[in-house]
């Protein structure tokens, strides 16, 4: 880095371009590395509740994803989350570092805490609106293929009191083809029967609010933990990974209600059946979840969700700053 700073004026694109690779290599390996977790998350977010068939468990799920689909089953929409992520988690982290040396003056005034969170909010909203269509079309693949019994109901906010008034045994492996179980198809398939290009960005306000304070909360609390856990001469690659893997769990624990609702909205265009949910808003999904399944209901897969956290910041943390040390050395 010090090289880098040196000649700030004569390398400040090249310094750019560190951040954004370190970013982007962090991001896919973090992913890859627990993939089968990330997609039992989003199968137990959007299983309707009650249904037939539900993923339960972790191990057990992770169990029965192997025997139905095998090791591609652990892998689907793993390659649509690289490719999403890629540019999402390199476009966060050099925000986030611009945008801290922008409120620090290059440097010259206290990074402090609230500093911190604004940056890493500011930084996580930047990259969910340029690469939300890909999430949206990842979590789409991720539950196409899952054996989830489904409700055909509307739980609206508004019929929540209502009975359903079927159940299809059906799974929504029947209703894709296998030309939709690619980006380029789910992509089309969504544009095609779900308003065109807006339907690519259905759910990205919950989004945006949930992901704002997850990331600022993420960074502040990695740089926080990295002042106590990893002092001057104490920078082992334990204490570097535990630093990610703590600030993860915390930053996701107490903002994953938001990432419930994400998914819950990214699914409502889905085929009659897909999975059952009509909502009219965010704000209508919240209350619908709430008065259905109570305040548990915005924590259904939070469990996978924590055993993938820790590793998946804590290798995100540590290869970008590996990488970016590589990168930028003198």
């Amino acid at each position: 880095m010090a090289g880098a700073k040196s000649q700030k004026n004569g390398f400040w694109s090249a310094e750019l371009l560190c951040y954004f690779v370190a970013g982007g290599i962090a991001g896919a390996t973090s992913r890859t590395v627990v993939s089968p977790l990330e997609r039992l998350k989003i199968i137990q977010q959007v299983q309707p509740s009650g249904s037939k068939g539900q993923y339960r468990g972790v191990w057990r799920s992770l169990v029965r994803m192997w025997k139905e689909e095998g090791f591609a089953g652990f892998m689907r929409g793993n390659g649509i989350n690289c490719l999403r992520i890629v540019p999402y988690s390199a476009v966060q982290f050099t925000t986030y570092e611009q945008l801290k040396k922008l409120f620090t003056r290059n440097g010259s005034k206290q990074l402090d805490t609230p500093t911190r969170l604004i940056s890493g909010a500011l930084a996580g909203i930047t990259s969910v609106c340029t690469t939300y269509p890909l999430d949206l079309v990842r979590s789409r693949l991720c539950i196409a293929t899952a054996s989830i019994s489904v409700q055909n109901q509307s739980l609206s906010a508004t019929s929540a009191h209502s009975t359903p008034s079927s159940t299809s045994s059906a799974t929504p492996k029947t209703r894709y083809s296998k030309a939709d179980l690619s980006v380029f198809g789910m992509t089309l398939k969504v544009m095609r029967e779900e308003g065109g290009v807006r339907g690519l960005y259905r759910g990205l306000v919950a989004t945006a609010v949930g992901v704002a304070p997850y990331v600022g909360i993420n960074f502040a609390a990695y740089e926080a933990l990295r002042g106590t856990i990893t002092p001057p001469g104490q920078t082992s690659t334990v204490r570097k990974l535990m630093c990610g893997a703590l600030a993860g769990s915390i930053s996701q624990t107490l903002t994953f209600p938001f990432d419930v609702l994400r998914r819950k909205m990214q699914v409502v265009g889905m085929p009659a059946g897909g999975m059952g949910y009509q909502y009219s808003g965010a704000l209508d999904a919240l209350r619908a979840i709430i008065h259905t399944e109570g305040l548990r209901g915005l924590y259904r897969g939070i469990w996978p969700n924590l055993l993938k956290v820790a590793p998946s910041i804590a290798t995100s943390f540590f290869t970008y700053e590996l990488v970016k040390d590589f990168l930028v050395a003198p």
